[in-house]
């Protein structure tokens, strides 16, 4: 996501528009048009990776359960943060009936997103959902699993759409190791209005 305050766009704008027109009376229309597309192309790209930031609406419970969504940055297997999970969710009592949904950003390289291949960025996702799952199950915290958007925080704003979380619980590597997930954690943690909690796992 690009983060501008909203005077700057109009600047942008104009710092592009400006040397298009100088180089249609330069240059001539032809070099003029080519440079008219690009600039708008970039324009178009400003734009689209601008989203709203006030706060993520969360669908409304029907029951008095708790509603625990981990949003796996990094894959799960750890069992100090598996039983982190249970302390927080309130999972780790026997009668407990908390609903548990883990979620997998489909996350993707930019060279995978000019060519437009996201197939192997689900599969990505799909494993960590199964080694994260796998470790939930073995730790007797039955959940169930999504793939989200690549974009860590517009995958829980889409699944917060359906998703009555009471909590949401983000697990990610390192700041070195996942900038994304790091980036994801302060925007959430100023958005959400279920309770954050990040488990930061080293590694990969």
């Amino acid at each position: 996501m690009i983060d501008l305050k909203p005077w700057t766009l109009p600047l942008i704008v104009a710092a592009i528009v400006v040397p298009v027109i100088a180089v249609f009376a330069v240059a001539g229309p032809a070099l003029g048009v080519a440079l008219g597309l690009a600039a708008g192309a970039v324009v178009v790209v400003i734009a689209v990776r601008q989203r709203p930031r006030g706060t993520i609406e969360t669908a409304s419970a029907t029951d008095l359960r708790r509603h625990v969504l981990v949003v796996v940055s990094h894959e799960l297997d750890d069992p100090a943060a598996i039983d982190r999970i249970k302390r927080e969710a309130d999972v780790d009592r026997a009668d407990s009936d908390a609903e548990v949904l883990v979620l997998a950003p489909a996350k993707s390289g930019l060279l995978d997103r000019w060519a437009t291949d996201v197939e192997s960025a689900r599969a990505e996702a799909q494993r960590k959902l199964v080694v994260s799952v796998a470790s939930l199950g073995k730790a007797e915290v039955p959940a169930q699993a999504t793939v989200g958007d690549q974009n860590v925080v517009l995958a829980v704003e889409d699944q917060l759409r359906s998703f009555p979380a009471t909590e949401v619980i983000l697990v990610t590597g390192s700041p070195e190791d996942d900038p994304e997930g790091d980036r994801a954690a302060v925007e959430l943690a100023q958005r959400l209005e279920p309770p954050l909690s990040r488990i930061v796992l080293d590694g990969e």
